[in-house]
């Protein structure tokens, strides 16, 4: 097909003008300033800057202008620069990404090599042919990989020498005026290389990293996939679909293709119907790719000979001929029968059979036989394990293996093989790696291996907050990176209270930000929050977002972006539980509780007498208080979960009656007068003769004269006079008797032997006592009115004669020998008494030994089972001792083996 650069240039099918040479174009492009080289910043990282649209090369520099110029007078308008842009763009400014193996910068003077074959990473020289020579080395095939895409290079293609991006130029000079490690000269690598599309062109830039462009030439009858509609299209675009129906036969035959113009082959057709198996005794319904099936039914007709029937499932065509015609020979195959028919069986030729058994080495050792021979070989031979450690006669068919397990490294180097009579082949590790790359941030993923690990694949992007300014860098190297720079305003609107009233600012790196206002919002306990605005904050754009570098905080930060407020900070007072004056405390408003404080409740109880003598506590409104004390408490016993009543007043009525009364009031403490006193009194009567029984009301009401009145017994008075043995015999009365000195009782007068007797008034007698000058009150009641007579003559005959006989009772008292117990007296009998030996049986002398003997063996039978109990103890203490040790012994020992 004939392709022409100038109809691609002109936009014209007229093929009468020359295309333009590449070199003259080149030749014509405008020679660059001396000031141009310095005037772009190596440490600007805001240079890096790409957007999802087209690249305006031409316009950022000079070198990158001279490059892309013959491509952009083929392709116009059409060019597409969106891949190679970005490698363009970097290599302009004089900065490259860091090497991938050894993370150092990539300076404009180092030799370097770059991966032609997919991701076209920019490596050191050195770094990539020591990578290479580690990696083929250590991998079983000679192939070394791309430390960056893993692309396969054989060994023969391991770098030996620097060369520029399209590989004309051995070591080619550092130029300013040109791409660093490029030539100068036009590309010339085949465009579409590694796709059947069709193009014979070559690439129009001139020598640069990254891939090159897609073809810009036109092409003009360009088919569809389908092959129905042509049109004029670019030559890396001219496959393309029509958007009609594809209508290809499909491989059915019958129907055709469905869908829209597509590249590649047609779908199977999926037109259902009804279709018969190869047999044709079923008909079932499926698709018409899948028409031709067999059904499961067996076939069952006569073979050509007429006697066997056919064994195969459902089939076409005619079932065949019989497999037993023809040569036959017996089962072992040494003799012929020719002329045998297929119904009858051969005959065995009685010779070994020779057959070459399972095993492959030995021979069936029966006589000719139907059938087949044993599977498995049983002849005992001498064999060698895998690994050659052990030899040992066994069976043929059993394979030996040896316990023994391989301790030769694997591929990797660092992992045995540990597997069981291994033949020397160790299979690849199937270990994961798993070391920390060089990036910090990820681990090795391949199987465990010799060397060093690949690079980091990943790339990291670095942009603004709103990712117009951005560029990529190898993973690892982004904390190294600064933020690119963006002059145009943030477009994230803020989330906190004050959005109407922060002033913008310019794009930025991360998240916006923080608001400097006070933030004002109303707390929930009235106050306004103090702080600086702590709302919250849009979160960054995760894409074009950089891990940022911890550092310590210099500075105390009041409140983090995008949490609640905190707790009011107020200093309000707090009373106590009782409310008690004085005992207000400064608290913070988020701390405020109530406490108690060291006073008394004090707070009047129920009964109206006594205070509450509880530690101070919250105050329960009862339902009997009054409104205004009730509004006065309310918000503290309403606002806490702890209010309790006051205590209840369980002590006496402790108030004084009306009248006054002895006696307590019997209801417990209360605020109303006490009720009358209901409680007998008693009261003796003067004279003590009988006890009278009062009701305390009644008898406290009465005056002193109606109650002495009311005392009186009415009987006589029976009190003892203080002067004489005789009682008063006046009517019931108070105070001292009156005839205390008037008594007129009848007194027998005797003298003082008692014989001479007359009788006088007792009021006689006191006059005589006194005349006498005798007390009547220290005079015995035995020997009042005695001695006041005096004795006469018949008194003094009486005494005599009775001292006579005392003086004979005497004598005979000496004379008569009295008994010594008799003159003992009563107290010291009974003491004697209990001195007094008694004598015992001999039975009960017997039977107090047998207890004494019975109650010591049975101290004994004590002792010995205590001190049996005793040894028991011991000893089970001792085992169970023993084996806590050989727990302890068992746990060291296993320690290790889990470590």
């Amino acid at each position: 097909m004939p392709f022409s650069y100038a109809a691609a240039a002109s936009g014209s099918a007229s093929s009468s003008r020359k295309p333009v040479p590449v070199a003259a174009a080149a030749a014509r492009r405008p020679a660059p300033s001396p000031s141009n080289p310095s005037a772009v910043s190596d440490s600007d990282p805001s240079s890096y800057s790409s957007s999802g649209e087209e690249t305006d090369l031409t316009a950022s520099d000079p070198a990158a202008a001279s490059v892309i110029s013959s491509y952009l007078s083929v392709a116009g308008d059409g060019a597409d620069l969106s891949k190679v842009g970005i490698f363009l763009s970097s290599a302009a400014r004089r900065r490259s990404p860091p090497c991938l193996i050894c993370f150092d910068p990539i300076r404009l003077s180092d030799p370097v090599w770059s991966c032609s074959a997919s991701c076209f990473a920019l490596l050191h020289l050195h770094c990539i042919q020591s990578w290479a020579h580690q990696s083929s080395s250590a991998a079983p095939s000679p192939t070394w990989g791309c430390p960056k895409c893993r692309f396969p290079y054989p060994k023969s293609q391991t770098p030996t020498s620097y060369l520029c991006f399209c590989s004309k130029t051995v070591d080619p000079a550092p130029d300013p005026w040109i791409l660093p490690h490029s030539c100068g000269d036009v590309c010339g690598r085949r465009l579409n290389a590694d796709r059947d599309s069709g193009c014979e062109h070559n690439c129009l830039l001139l020598c640069h990293p990254g891939p090159c462009p897609p073809c810009p030439a036109i092409v003009p009858n360009a088919m569809c996939f389908c092959g129905s509609h042509r049109e004029t299209r670019r030559c890396s675009h001219q496959r393309y679909s029509c958007s009609g129906k594809c209508n290809k036969r499909l491989g059915c035959g019958i129907h055709r293709c469905p869908v829209d113009c597509h590249d590649g082959p047609c779908p199977p057709c999926a037109v259902r119907g009804k279709h018969k198996c190869e047999c044709g005794e079923t008909m079932e319904e499926r698709l018409c790719s899948e028409r031709v099936f067999q059904c499961k039914r067996e076939c069952g007709g006569m073979l050509q000979c007429g006697k066997h029937s056919c064994e195969r499932g459902c089939h076409a065509g005619k079932c065949g001929g019989c497999p037993l015609q023809g040569r036959r020979t017996c089962p072992c195959g040494k003799k012929d029968y020719p002329s045998l028919d297929c119904d009858a069986e051969a005959a065995t030729c009685g010779s070994t059979c020779e057959k070459v058994l399972g095993c492959g080495r030995h021979k069936c050792p029966e006589r000719c036989h139907r059938g087949s021979c044993v599977e498995t070989c049983r002849l005992v031979i001498t064999k060698s394990c895998r690994c050659g450690g052990l030899k040992k006669e066994v069976p043929c068919y059993q394979e030996l293996t040896c316990e023994r397990k391989c301790q030769r490294l694997r591929n990797c180097g660092r992992h045995a093989c540990r597997r069981r009579c291994c033949e020397g082949d160790c299979a690849p590790c199937p270990e994961v790696c798993d070391k920390r790359l060089r990036c910090g941030n990820h681990k090795c993923l391949s199987p465990c291996h010799r060397g060093a690990c690949a690079p980091c694949p990943l790339m990291k992007t670095i942009s603004c907050n709103c990712g117009q300014t951005f560029f990529e860098v190898p993973c690892g190297t982004e904390k190294n990176q600064k933020p690119p720079k963006c002059s145009k305003k943030c477009n994230i609107a803020r989330l906190c209270r004050h959005k109407l009233e922060c002033r913008p600012h310019k794009c930025h790196y991360g998240a916006c930000p923080p608001c400097k206002l006070i933030c004002g919002e109303e707390l929930s306990c009235g106050h306004r929050c103090k702080l600086r605005c702590h709302g919250p904050i849009a979160p960054p754009n995760p894409e074009f977002t950089l891990k940022p570098i911890k550092r310590k905080k210099e500075k105390h930060i009041d409140s983090t972006p995008g949490t609640p407020c905190p707790p009011c900070q107020e200093v309000v007072l707090v009373p106590c539980f009782g409310q008690h004056l004085g005992q207000e405390r400064a608290i913070l408003c988020s701390k405020r509780r109530q406490f108690p404080c060291q006073n008394l409740c004090g707070n009047p109880l129920n009964c109206g007498n006594h205070y509450c003598t509880k530690a101070c506590h919250v105050l329960q409104i009862p339902l009997s208080q009054p409104e205004g004390d009730q509004l006065a408490i309310l918000s503290l016993a309403s606002a806490s979960a702890f209010a309790e009543p006051c205590e209840e007043c369980n002590l006496p009525c402790q108030r004084v009656r009306e009248p006054p009364c002895s006696h307590p009031c019997p209801l417990p403490c209360h605020l109303n007068d006490c009720p009358p006193c209901k409680a007998l009194v008693k009261r003796p009567c003067h004279c003590g003769a009988m006890v009278h029984a009062f009701e305390c009301m009644y008898y406290n009401n009465l005056n002193a004269t109606k109650q002495q009145k009311v005392r009186s017994c009415g009987g006589p008075c029976h009190r003892k006079l203080p002067n004489c043995p005789h009682l008063c015999s006046e009517i019931c009365h108070p105070g001292q008797c009156p005839s205390v000195d008037q008594c007129m009782k009848k007194v027998n007068v005797r003298c003082a032997c008692n014989n001479l007797k007359k009788e006088w008034i007792c009021q006689d007698v006191l006059k005589e006592y006194r005349q006498s000058g005798r007390d009547p009150k220290q005079i015995p009641k035995n020997q009042y009115a005695v001695g006041l007579l005096a004795c006469g003559e018949d008194c003094v005959k009486k005494v005599k004669a009775a001292d006579s006989e005392l003086h004979l009772r005497k004598i005979q008292e000496i004379k008569t020998p009295a008994v010594e117990v008799e003159n003992v007296p009563k107290r010291r009998k009974k003491r004697n008494r209990g001195q007094e030996s008694v004598e015992s049986s001999k039975f009960q002398e017997i039977k107090a030994v047998a207890l004494k003997f019975l109650l010591v063996i049975f101290l004994c039978i004590i002792v010995v089972a205590g001190l049996y109990l005793l040894w028991k103890g011991v000893y089970r203490l001792s085992d169970w001792m023993n084996d806590m040790e050989e727990q302890r012994a068992r746990q060291r020992h296993l320690k290790p083996g889990r470590l």
